[in-house]
């Protein structure tokens, strides 16, 4: 007589919004574009977006993925180079025209603004600070668009509490995009409770997507027993969505690229899950993320 095995029951709380940003979107759409009308190879410089089962897609149809412009061989000049959507600094296109490059801006708009809202401050004879994580493409980009010393990284608190400026009269503020919306309050007000005259952006710098991002989470975290974000280790948007998820009441939060990447033995027994996705994590991992727990339970 053949036994059945019961599966658990579990149910999984599919996260809204999740997965693509516009912007993510359109950075890959340039690149599928680029190699379509001049064929392969499309260079580009850095990773598109910070996922790399997005990346080995692009690297299939004949993108070629660099870091700096002087990786692209000499025969292959006349080839398009695609520029990521997290922004780079001026230097970067000047040195693409001086090597006489063909080059397309991949970067998101709302970065671009960013970048103009800090051009402003500066104009105005502000001195600029840009909250953010330091090496991060998009603050190396945002800083790299004015001169040396025009702009101070805060990264914390305890950054903004230690900050001496020359005028305390003449700041004004941008931020990362990709940023937790509450830690940077909290910078924030830091900020303002030292400077009154500290100038905001004439809009919020951390883009509508990052923020339902964030809220989407923390509505449907509390009482999960695991909330899994699919995405990159390097993508700052997906590590704040697992830190959103603890904060928000998830019992065990983490992050995972592909679905064997899940550590069923730390696991246990779960009943709920919370499942979303960075702004760079392709609905086809969600899927795979699923499938592989309807193997092991039974999912509602």
């Amino acid at each position: 007589m053949l036994q059945t095995t019961t599966k658990p029951p579990l149910t999984i709380r599919l996260c809204q919004p999740r997965g693509f940003c516009a912007g993510v979107d359109r950075a890959i759409q340039i690149v599928v574009l680029a190699l379509k009308k001049y064929g392969a190879p499309v260079y580009v410089r850095h990773e598109i977006v910070h996922n790399r089962y997005v990346v080995e897609g692009l690297q299939s149809l004949g993108a070629v993925f660099i870091e700096e412009l002087s990786e692209i061989p000499a025969e292959h000049r006349q080839s398009p180079v695609v520029f990521s959507a997290h922004g780079v600094p001026k230097s970067v296109p000047a040195d693409a025209k001086a090597r006489n490059l063909f080059y397309l801006d991949a970067t998101c708009p709302l970065v671009s603004k960013v970048h103009k809202q800090a051009m402003r401050h500066q104009r105005l004879g502000r001195h600029v600070l840009l909250i953010g994580h330091a090496g991060h493409p998009e603050v190396i980009g945002t800083m790299g668009q004015l001169p040396d010393g025009a702009v101070t990284l805060i990264e914390t608190e305890a950054d903004a509490a230690k900050l001496s400026p020359v005028d305390p009269q003449a700041l004004g503020f941008v931020t990362q995009t990709t940023l937790s919306v509450e830690d940077t309050a909290g910078i924030i007000r830091a900020l303002q409770d030292r400077f009154p005259a500290l100038q905001a952006p004439a809009a919020e710098s951390i883009c509508y997507a990052t923020t339902n991002r964030q809220e989407a989470v923390k509505d449907t975290a509390p009482g999960a027993d695991l909330y899994l974000i699919v995405g990159a280790p390097n993508s700052s948007n997906s590590r704040r969505l697992v830190e959103v998820a603890e904060r928000a009441g998830a019992t065990m939060s983490l992050l995972v690229q592909r679905a064997a990447e899940i550590p069923w033995n730390d696991i246990g027994n779960i009943s709920t899950l919370g499942l979303s996705a960075g702004a760079s994590a392709p609905e086809i991992i969600v899927d795979e993320i699923i499938d592989a727990f309807r193997q092991r339970f039974d999912v509602t």
